[in-house]
C-alpha cells in the first residue's frame, strides 16, 4: 500500500492485522520500505517521540547492544520518530547506534499503526513486530503500546521472533 492510502487511527494496530505498508527515509538519506524489509524475514517497528531524549536514548542503546540477537532470530529492527533524517544522523553518530532510523516527518506511519502522542505532536512510544503472511504481504505478529516514560523489554520483543 502507497504512503497516500495510510489512514491514521485512534488506536495501537492489532495482532493479525495487515500491516500499512510504507517508504520513510533513513539516517543516511536512504530510503527504506517496509515491503522490501519484510521479505527478508520478520520486522520490528520501534515508534518513539524524540532523538537525543533519556528514555528513547536507553531504548536504542538497547537495539544496538543487543543486535546480535535480532540478526541470529533473522529480524530487521528500525526505530521510527517524527524527527528528521538529520536529527537522526547526528543522533546515531552521537551515540553509535547501528540500526536503522526511520524519519516520519509526516506523522503518516505513527498514524497509520496508531502510535501518535497528539499533545507533543510527535510518535508515542510502542512495538510492532511484523512477519510475512502466506500471501507475502506484512501482517502484524505482536503490538506493545507503552507509557511515553516506560522503554520496552527488549527480552520480551525478541522472544515474540520467529
Amino acid at each position: 500500500m502507497p504512503d497516500t492510502d495510510l489512514q491514521p487511527r485512534q488506536s495501537p494496530i492489532a495482532q493479525g492485522e495487515p500491516a500499512p505498508g510504507f517508504t520513510l527515509t533513513d539516517q543516511e538519506r536512504q530510503e527504506w520500505t517496509l515491503a522490501d524489509a519484510v521479505r527478508k524475514g520478520d520486522v520490528v517497528l520501534c515508534f518513539y517521540p524524540m532523538d537525543f531524549s533519556p528514555v528513547c536514548n536507553s531504548e536504542m542503546h538497547c537495539v544496538t547492544d543487543d543486535l546480535a540477537k535480532w540478526q541470529a532470530k533473522g529480524a530487521t529492527v528500525v526505530g521510527i520518530s517524527c524527527d528528521s533524517f538529520f536529527v537522526h544522523a547526528a543522533w546515531a553518530h552521537a551515540e553509535g547506534f547501528e540500526q536503522t532510523l526511520l524519519a516520519d516527518m509526516h506523522r503518516k506511519v505513527c498514524k497509520a499503526y496508531g502510535f501518535y502522542f497528539e499533545p507533543l505532536n510527535v510518535a508515542s512510544r510502542g512495538t510492532v513486530v511484523i512477519g510475512q503472511s502466506d500471501d507475502g504481504q506484512g501482517t502484524v505478529k505482536w503490538v506493545q503500546a507503552r507509557e511515553i516514560k516506560d522503554a520496552m523489554d527488549l527480552n520480551e520483543v525478541i522472544a515474540q521472533i520467529s
